[in-house]
């Protein structure tokens, strides 16, 4: 396990329960230490003194890292894959004889195990010797294993980035709102289980609510004039005309249809 970050952590833990996992490297021999001892495994900090016994070989490092690992080990002949989303398989070309990806598209943090038992992981490689190598090591993870190239991968880190990361923004400014009225962030928890819930039934668009696709102006007017900070403001305003204008083109589309 090249790397000991969030995804790194849980994957290297959740893998310890099937296969060996020999080493982990990571820049900071803490980190690296931190995760071989969850793993039963050796820790380094030298990519010089990366194992060269290992059948596969899982680069789980900034996407921007990713290259300068490649270059700085020299192909052993086993099996070398990378987790970014957002990463193309090419990385790896003319560097590896034999390579690929695993994509495991879900949230990590290194305070929370994560059950990989539904986590969709996106797979690929050049060979198709390989491809079924990765999709073996991915099955025993996890029952939703797709074959995705680096184009669909992308698309699907852009869904996931809009589903998790700027949903996740939108909560850390709900935060900051609460705690401006001495409130606790808590009180949200079940409208934001509940909103989550709901797409088990209902599509995304189904499921909008809220006074923007009311086109309730007079409630986004005072709700605009509660919120101090202008950037946050400018952000409640882009949102909520997005919303109304996604609504209306669905709208739309339906008449013309």
């Amino acid at each position: 396990m090249i790397g000991a970050g969030n995804v790194a952590v849980n994957l290297a833990q959740a893998l310890a329960k099937h296969v060996d996992v020999l080493q982990v490297y990571s820049r900071k021999l803490s980190n690296a230490n931190f995760l071989a001892a969850k793993v039963d495994a050796e820790a380094t900090d030298d990519l010089s003194r990366i194992s060269e016994d290992a059948d596969i070989y899982i680069i789980s490092v900034k996407d921007d890292a990713i290259s300068s690992v490649i270059d700085a080990v020299p192909d052993n002949g086993a099996l070398w894959v990378h987790t970014s989303g957002s990463k193309p398989m090419e990385l790896f070309a003319g560097k590896r004889r034999r390579y690929g990806v695993l994509y495991p598209m879900q949230s990590f943090s290194k305070q929370i195990t994560v059950d990989f038992h539904d986590v969709p992981f996106f797979i690929e490689a050049a060979k198709e010797s390989d491809v079924e190598s990765i999709e073996n090591l991915a099955s025993q993870l996890s029952t939703k294993v797709f074959r995705a190239d680096s184009e669909l991968r992308r698309r699907l880190h852009v869904a996931a980035v809009f589903s998790c990361n700027f949903a996740n923004h939108m909560w850390v400014l709900a935060h900051d709102v609460l705690q401006e009225a001495g409130l606790p962030f808590d009180v949200m928890l079940p409208l934001i289980r509940t909103t989550v819930d709901k797409l088990d039934k209902l599509s995304p668009a189904e499921s909008q609510t809220g006074p923007a696709i009311r086109k309730d102006y007079n409630v986004m007017d005072a709700h605009m004039k509660m919120l101090h900070d202008e950037d946050v403001r400018r952000l409640y305003s882009i949102l909520s005309e997005s919303i109304i204008r996604y609504s209306e083109k669905t709208i739309n589309d339906g008449k013309m249809s």
